[in-house]
Formats: C-alpha cells, structure tokens, sequence
C-alpha cells in the first residue's frame, strides 16, 4: 500500500516550533539523507521488521527535534534511490525478505524523506554478512526496536519470536492436516514447492488454494522473473486451464476407481464365495460392523456437491445416499459371515 501522507503529517506535527511526537518502537528520526549511511538504515530496517514495522523519516534536527526538512543535496541522493537495487542489497544481507516503501512528502514548502517498514512475515531477520564502516552490520546478529533505538534482540523477544514460529507451524500442519482429512488422503497431492517437484500420479489431482494460486508466478523457460525475490515455478510446456466441472468430474473417477462395487454387486461377490448366505444377512453384517462408515471398505457416493457439504457440516447422511464399496470389503464381509454361520 502507498504511504499515508495524513499519517505522515500526524508523525510530523509541531508544539510550538518542536515536534510533538517522540522517537518509539515505530517511530526514528534522521537529520539528513546520505548514500553512503544505507548500512545504518539497513540495520533500522531490520529493527523495525523484526518489531511491529514502522517509520523512518529523514529531514528532522536532533536536539532539539525540529522539522527542517531535507536540504537540497540530500533530497537529491534521497530521490536517486532505486528500490530493486535497495531490495537486491537487502536480499544479500539479510535472511528474509524486508519489505519496505519510500517517498517524499511536502509540508509547508519542506521535503522529507519517508521509508515505511512492514512486521516482516518471517521472523527473525538475521543478518548473513558483515556490512558498512565498522561492520556496523554483523553476521549472525539480530536487531530489534525498542522504545526509540536500535540494537541486538535480548533474550525475551528472541524467546517470543521462536515461539510464535513454533505456533505459527504448527498451526500450519494442523490446517493441512485438517484439509487432508476433509478431501480424503485418497485424492491428495503434495506440491514440493523448495523440490518444485510433483509426484506424477495419474489417480491424483493437484487442487491449489486461489491465494497460493494467485501468490505463485509461473514463467517460460528462458525468461527470467523481472522482480528479484518473486515466488516462481518453472513451467516446461504450457499452463492449460482446466475447467471446475473437469475437477469434480476427475474426483468422481478417483472415487469409482477406489470403491468399485455397488451394493448389489458387493453381495453378489459375497454369495459367490458363501452360497448358502443370505442377502439379508449381507446387509446385517454391513450394519453390525458399521463398513459404511468405514473409509478402508467403503465410500457415500454423493448425488451432488450439496448433499456432501451438508454431511461433512452435519455429520448427518442425507436419504438416499448410495454406497459403494471396495475388494476388501468383500474379503471382510466373508471372513465375518464365515464366523457368525
């Protein structure tokens, strides 16, 4: 999103000739603009990413805090900036990706400088290299933002960050878990997005969730992403689009392909290995061993997307739902009518 120039305005306002509006978490002044000191806003940057993001604003006078604005040559170098560079920097610097926004804002005839840091989506942002007079960045160091300065994480916040990574994957694994279960493992496929491998298999369907979808760029063999650091998977061939009703129709195969049996056709197999047993005897075992709610021996064959959405909320089978079955279920039935005769 582009910076908010009424907030900039909030941040920038006076008490009389100083500002009213002190340094914090989120919040840093800088005097002047100078290429040379992008180390030291590197490491702001960092700070910041690692907090709860904020702003770094150039153009203010230390002590007292007065809003100068930036002097000529300083908004020069500050509109030089190339954002891909500044990004590819970051990248070779830093262990995930510091998202950030720049722009000059005017108030009453002075310019200042503006850098928006986002709460980085990754934490911690370490630090991969030495970098700037003094190694003024260190390799294996974390900076963090506290009231109105920068420096190295200290225990407590290192410890809060680690645990809500921790939570953060496990709540991960319980969804895919959970949609896992939803769909059946019998029709699930895993994209290997680090590997960007899949497993060919053709009684499987790969379904992507639209905001993955819509995350991931795919580009042509012999062309390259423009944008350094964007999510990518190498396409060999053409992206066909596929049709939903395509989907659902590929799923129903799947389905068939694993439970091939009606009922009438599971009791037929049963007769032909147990002659002398009744269909009405079939039925009662399917019943008193609960095979219907059973995943390893049988299916409910939905008449349409309706009726399975009202199960999986309800629990309840709506009338009329067939089943259908699979050879195990078969072997099952006769190893259990067997015993009962």
């Amino acid at each position: 999103m582009p910076i908010d120039e009424d907030i900039i305005k909030e941040l920038l306002k006076t008490k009389g000739a100083y500002l009213y509006h002190r340094e914090g978490q989120e919040l840093e002044f800088k005097e002047q603009f100078n290429l040379a000191g992008f180390a030291d806003y590197f490491r702001d940057l960092a700070a910041f990413s690692n907090n709860r993001g904020g702003y770094l604003i150039f153009g203010v006078k230390n002590a007292p805090r007065l809003p100068n604005g930036l002097s000529g040559s300083a908004l020069e170098q500050f509109n030089k900036i190339d954002p891909e560079k500044i990004t590819g920097f970051l990248l070779e610097i830093f262990s995930a990706d510091i998202r950030w926004e720049q722009a000059v804002v005017e108030i009453e005839g002075k310019a200042f400088g503006i850098f928006k840091i986002y709460e980085a989506a990754v934490k911690p942002v370490i630090a991969k290299k030495d970098e700037g007079k003094d190694q003024i960045i260190k390799n294996g160091e974390i900076y963090y933002r506290y009231g109105g300065r920068t420096q190295k994480i200290q225990y407590a916040e290192l410890e809060n960050i680690i645990n809500k990574r921790i939570e953060q994957n496990n709540s991960q694994w319980l969804d895919l878990m959970a949609k896992i279960g939803k769909a059946g493992p019998q029709n699930a496929a895993i994209l290997d997005t680090e590997k960007s491998l899949i497993e060919k298999d053709e009684s499987k369907i790969l379904v992507l969730d639209e905001g993955l979808a819509n995350k991931i760029k795919f580009i042509k063999e012999g062309q390259f992403s423009e944008k350094e650091g964007a999510v990518t998977l190498k396409l060999i061939g053409d992206v066909v689009p596929v049709d939903k009703v395509e989907i659902v129709k590929k799923v129903k195969q799947n389905l068939i392909k694993d439970y091939p049996l009606s009922a009438m056709e599971l009791a037929a197999e049963v007769k032909a290995r147990i002659p002398r047993v009744s269909q009405s005897d079939i039925w009662q075992a399917i019943k008193d061993n609960k095979v219907k709610d059973n995943l390893d021996y049988s299916a409910y064959n939905f008449r349409n997307k309706k009726q399975e959405d009202e199960y999986r909320e309800s629990g309840v089978v709506p009338p009329v739902t067939p089943s259908i079955y699979n050879h195990k279920a078969t072997d099952f039935l006769v190893k259990v009518l067997k015993v009962n005769k």
